[in-house]
């Protein structure tokens, strides 16, 4: 990053730190906030209550048809009837991804191949001075080409300078043709095992690379400085707080980011709590569990005690591991990334020293390989209740759906995955598996426990899309009518629960977080309109007043 472009986005860090720093003047006074249409699971029932109480940041309890009166040990703050929540958690995330998204090109919902080349062409020209120039978002699902775009189509708006372009779903990248010169990338250059250069018809590669071929590129990428990484993070938390998430599942970190994240903690930087997966069981694995699994740091702000692994790739880029072909590709069956022995020796090692273990894994065989890792660490390790989860969980062999709660592995989902992939997923594989995909409803009736995410970047960080694709499984536009597949809806009761309370137990955090309840934390959020009473088509329309954590505001809305 330029010199020039660290000091704009300088100016935004300042502002958005000092505009969240809302702390309490007296943390040990109680503090009620009453005149409000509060709802909250208690004791494992919705409860809707009209005031909160609250001090040295945890819950004292909630209230109905209470009124409170201030005086010298309380504070009493007028609600103005507004609706509150417990703070919502995205169960499956990457923080990092999410603030970089704002610095580089973003290509997120552009409608074809011609706006994003008109994005760039932009950026590029916004930073003369960039080594290279790197982005994400593009879906060609979105567009009016049946295909991967090419080298030759970015060499048309930037040719001078290396350009790598992630797909939208993180497992796809774009590339020109001076970034694959620079990566050395020819006709002889042979597919990773894992991954996928996309040819032409004469075996030349034409500037898409497929999961484990990404890294042929992005390996010559220079790591961004500390000073950008912070930027991008503190970008994140902001995005985070004005949405209302007052928690997150990071899905793979590294050593220096783990530091990072430990001294935004130290120094009352964090506003949104993040329940941090190692990436790997290799080296970074290694260092990070050299003391073991970190339940809590710093007041429950941090926690490191799991290992984010993966199986195979996206549906959208057809590197999902799939049983039988792809519908709309009959040569192609996907990627797994590992055999099964590797598998099972990831995920006993994880588990082994006592890490809950968090695999991606999208197509039906690549859920297959998972779940047979966990029966294999089950029989070797017996049950360690560590509640190993599998990410994303999208489409599953009608047979293994029971193998979940068999297993006890929590299903992390992504209710906007389904409402994105529904212009797509059925060309990709045929109607009769779409009875294990996307099935929510199918998943809770069994009793197993759905931790509700958005994948942020690839979806939008905001929870309330989310809430809104669970409970109607449409887009934002109504369509298609009566819902996609909506025998798998979930009732709002399960939605919101899939953001909170089952959210903090998939990080084992039901204890202090998930719920206003005595003894927890007092996060929190206000919104603009009820949840629960709304039309199902507004839901995706709500803002977040404030957000508060711990018992403070470190967010508002009219600030």
């Amino acid at each position: 990053m330029t010199s020039s472009r660290v000091a704009s986005f300088f100016v935004v860090l300042v502002l958005a730190v000092t505009g969240f720093a809302c702390q309490s003047d007296n943390s040990s006074q109680t503090t009620v906030i009453q005149n409000v249409e509060g709802y909250t699971f208690y004791e494992g029932e919705l409860r809707e209550f009209s005031a909160l109480a609250f001090e040295d940041g945890k819950v004292i309890d909630v209230y109905s048809d209470t009124t409170f009166e201030a005086d010298a040990d309380t504070k009493v703050i007028d609600g103005e009837g507004k609706v509150m929540l417990p703070g919502l958690t995205d169960a499956h995330g990457h923080v990092m991804g999410l603030g970089f998204q704002q610095m580089n090109v973003n290509l997120t919902e552009s409608q074809s191949i011609d706006e994003a080349q008109q994005r760039v062409k932009e950026y590029a020209a916004n930073y003369p001075d960039l080594n290279w120039i790197e982005g994400r978002g593009w879906n060609h699902t979105h567009w009016d080409i049946d295909r991967f775009p090419t080298a030759e189509e970015l060499d048309e708006v930037v040719n001078d300078r290396p350009v790598w372009l992630s797909r939208v779903d993180g497992h796809a990248g774009w590339a020109n043709s001076k970034a694959m010169e620079m990566a050395g990338i020819t006709a002889d250059t042979e597919d990773p095992e894992g991954g996928k250069i996309i040819r032409d018809e004469n075996g030349e590669p034409t500037g898409v690379f497929v999961d484990g071929a990404m890294s042929l590129v992005e390996s010559k990428i220079p790591e961004p400085p500390a000073e950008e990484q912070k930027i991008a993070f503190e970008k994140a938390l902001q995005q985070m707080r004005s949405h209302g998430l007052t928690g997150a599942h990071n899905a793979g970190i590294g050593v220096d980011t783990w530091q990072m994240y430990k001294d935004f903690a130290d120094n009352g930087e964090l506003s949104t709590r993040i329940y941090a997966m190692i990436s790997g069981t290799g080296a970074i694995f290694d260092s990070l569990s050299q003391n073991g699994p970190i339940e809590s740091y710093n007041n429950d702000m941090l926690s490191l005690q799991s290992v984010k692994l993966y199986a195979d790739g996206a549906l959208g880029s057809r590197g999902a591991a799939m049983i039988e072909p792809y519908s709309d590709d009959p040569d192609n069956r996907g990627l797994l990334f590992h055999s099964q022995e590797e598998m099972n020796q990831m995920v006993l090692k994880a588990m082994a020293n006592g890490y809950q273990t968090n695999v991606h894994a999208i197509g039906d065989r690549a859920n297959r390989q998972v779940l047979n890792a966990f029966e294999n660490a089950k029989d070797s390790l017996g049950e360690q209740g560590l509640r190993n989860r599998i990410e994303h969980a999208q489409i599953v062999q009608p047979d293994d759906i029971p193998r979940f709660k068999e297993l006890n592995i929590i299903a992390s989902m992504q209710p906007t995955h389904a409402t994105s992939d529904m212009n797509m997923a059925e060309d990709r594989i045929g109607q009769e598996r779409m009875e294990g995909a996307y099935a929510w409803q199918t998943f809770l009736d069994q009793g197993t426990v759905v931790a509700s995410g958005s994948d942020f970047p690839v979806e939008s960080v905001n929870p309330f899309y989310g809430l809104y694709s669970a409970v109607t499984r449409q887009d934002h536009q109504g369509n298609p009518e009566g819902g996609w597949y909506s025998s798998e809806s979930m009732t709002r009761r399960q939605a919101f629960r899939s953001f909170t309370l089952d959210a903090a137990y998939a990080a084992h955090q039901e204890d202090v977080l998930g719920s206003l309840e005595p003894g927890k934390w007092a996060d929190f959020i206000l919104i603009d309109r009820n949840y629960f009473e709304v039309p199902a088509t507004e839901i995706w329309q709500i803002d977040v007043l404030q957000t508060w954590v711990a018992g403070d505001k470190v967010y508002s809305a009219e600030q």
